[in-house]
C-alpha cells in the first residue's frame, strides 16, 4: 500500500468530517433564522448552484495547477468559510445572507477538493485497483456524512450553532495539511485560453463513446432519481403513513445500502468485470424504481428496496468513476470528471420539479412509474454503448494513445 494512497484516504476521512459538518449545520441555522419555505429553500440552491456554475472551470484548474495545490487549497476556502459561521454563530451574528454565501463557499471547495482527489487517485493507485480504492473513498464518504456526523452535529448543536463549524475548521485543516503529501504529477501548464481547455475536455468526453454513454445513463438515471426522492417524503407520509421517525429509518436503509455494498463491489466487478456490472446495476435501477410503484404499502419492503437500490447505485458509481479514470488521459482527467458532472448532474433540478408535477397531476406513485420508464431508457444506452467490446475498444484505444504519447517523448 502506498503512502500516497494513505495519505488520500486520510484527507478523505478529515475532509469528509468538515464537509458533513457544514452540510448538515446549514439548514439546522436556516430554520433557527427563518421559517419561510422559500428563504429556507435558498440556502439549498445556492448550495448546489456551484455544481453547474463552476465545475467545468474547476476542471481547467484541476488540469493546469498540480492536483495536490488545488486538493489543499479547497480545504483552505472550506476552513475559512466554517471560520466565518463559527465565528457569526459564537458571537450571535447569524443572518441569512451570510448562510447563503457560506453555503456557496463550501460547495464550491467541495467542487474542486472532489475533482482534484478524482484526479489524484491515478497518481497514486494502480489501474487495476481503480474499482477497490474507489470504493473504499465511497464508503468514507457516505459513512462519515450519513452515520456518523449528523447525530454528532445534533449534539454540537446543544453548545451554539458555533460549535459544530469550530470543529469544521479543524478537520478542514487537517485535512489541508495532509493532502501536501500526496505525491502528484507534474502537469504541462496549457497556454489555451480556458473556455478552448473547457472544449477540449467537453470534446474528449463526447467523443468517447463509451465515456458518453455513462454520461447520458447517468444523466437519465439522475433525472429519475431526483423526482423520485424530491417526493420520497410524500411517500413516506402519505402512502407509507409514516412519522419522522419511521422517514428516518428509509433515509437509514439508503445509507446500509450502500455501506455494505462497499464490501463486495470490487469483488464483483473483478469477477464479472466492468461492463456486466453496469449493465445489472442499471437493470436493477429500473427494477426497483418499479417496485416502490407497485408494491403495497408495507414499510419493511420498500426499506428492503431501498436498500438494495442504494448497494446497486454503489456497484454503478465505482464503476462509472473508474471507466473515466482508465480511459482519460492524465491531462484531461480533470475536465473530464468535471465535464461529467455538469453534463449528468444537470438535469437534477428538472427532475424534482418533473416529480411535484407528475405526482400532482398522477399521485405519487406515477412518479416511480416514471422513473422507471426513464431508467428503462437509460438501460437501454447502458447495454448497447457499455458492452464487453466496448470496453475492451476503450482499453485498446487507451493504451494505443499511451504508446503515441511515449513514442514522442
Amino acid at each position: 500500500m502506498s503512502r500516497g494512497w494513505v495519505r488520500l484516504q486520510a484527507v478523505a476521512v478529515s475532509g469528509s468530517v468538515a464537509e458533513g459538518l457544514m452540510l448538515t449545520i446549514l439548514p439546522l441555522v436556516a430554520v433557527s433564522i427563518t421559517t419561510d419555505p422559500t428563504e429556507v429553500s435558498l440556502v439549498r440552491i445556492v448550495g448546489q448552484s456551484p455544481w453547474l456554475l463552476l465545475s467545468l472551470f474547476a476542471g481547467v484548474l484541476i488540469d493546469r495547477v498540480r492536483r495536490t495545490t488545488v486538493l489543499g487549497s479547497a480545504f483552505a476556502v472550506q476552513a475559512s468559510a466554517a471560520l466565518a459561521l463559527a465565528v457569526a454563530g459564537t458571537v450571535g451574528q447569524l443572518s441569512l445572507p451570510l448562510l447563503l454565501v457560506v453555503a456557496f463557499v463550501v460547495t464550491a471547495a467541495q467542487v474542486l477538493g472532489d475533482g482534484a482527489a478524482g484526479a489524484l487517485l491515478p497518481d497514486v493507485v494502480e489501474p487495476d485497483r481503480f474499482a477497490a480504492a474507489n470504493t473504499r473513498l465511497m464508503l468514507i464518504d457516505q459513512g462519515v456524512v450519513q452515520f456518523v456526523v449528523p447525530p454528532a452535529t445534533g449534539f454540537l448543536v446543544g453548545y451554539g450553532f458555533g460549535a459544530p463549524p469550530w470543529i469544521a475548521v479543524a478537520a478542514a485543516v487537517v485535512a489541508c495539511a495532509l493532502s501536501r503529501g500526496i505525491p502528484s504529477k507534474a502537469l504541462t501548464p496549457s497556454k489555451k485560453h480556458p473556455l478552448r481547455d473547457i472544449a477540449d475536455g467537453l470534446k474528449f468526453l463526447v467523443g468517447t463513446r463509451l465515456l458518453l454513454s455513462i454520461t447520458i445513463a447517468v444523466g437519465l438515471g439522475s433525472f429519475a432519481a431526483s423526482a423520485a426522492m424530491s417526493m420520497f417524503v410524500l411517500y413516506a407520509t402519505q402512502v407509507l403513513h409514516l412519522g419522522p421517525v419511521g422517514y428516518g429509518l428509509l433515509l437509514t436503509a439508503l445509507a446500509v445500502g450502500w455501506v455494505a455494498a462497499s464490501f463486495v463491489v470490487h469483488r464483483v466487478v473483478a469477477k464479472i468485470g466492468y461492463a456486466w456490472s453496469m449493465r445489472i446495476a442499471q437493470l436493477g435501477m429500473v427494477v426497483t424504481h418499479l417496485l416502490v410503484a407497485v408494491l403495497p404499502p408495507w414499510a419493511a419492503a420498500v426499506g428492503f428496496v431501498m436498500f438494495a437500490q442504494s448497494a446497486i447505485v454503489m456497484l454503478w458509481n465505482v464503476c462509472s468513476q473508474s471507466s473515466r479514470q482508465r480511459f482519460t488521459p492524465a491531462g484531461l482527467l480533470g475536465r473530464v470528471l468535471t465535464s461529467h458532472r455538469t453534463l449528468a448532474w444537470g438535469l437534477t433540478p428538472l427532475g424534482a420539479l418533473a416529480g411535484g408535477l407528475v405526482a400532482s397531476g398522477f399521485g405519487l406513485r406515477a412518479v416511480w412509474v416514471m422513473g422507471a420508464a426513464i431508467q428503462l431508457a437509460a438501460l437501454v444506452v447502458a447495454w448497447h454503448g457499455l458492452s464487453p467490446r466496448a470496453f475492451a475498444d476503450a482499453e485498446r484505444a487507451a493504451e494505443g494513445a499511451a504508446g503515441t504519447l511515449a513514442g514522442k517523448v
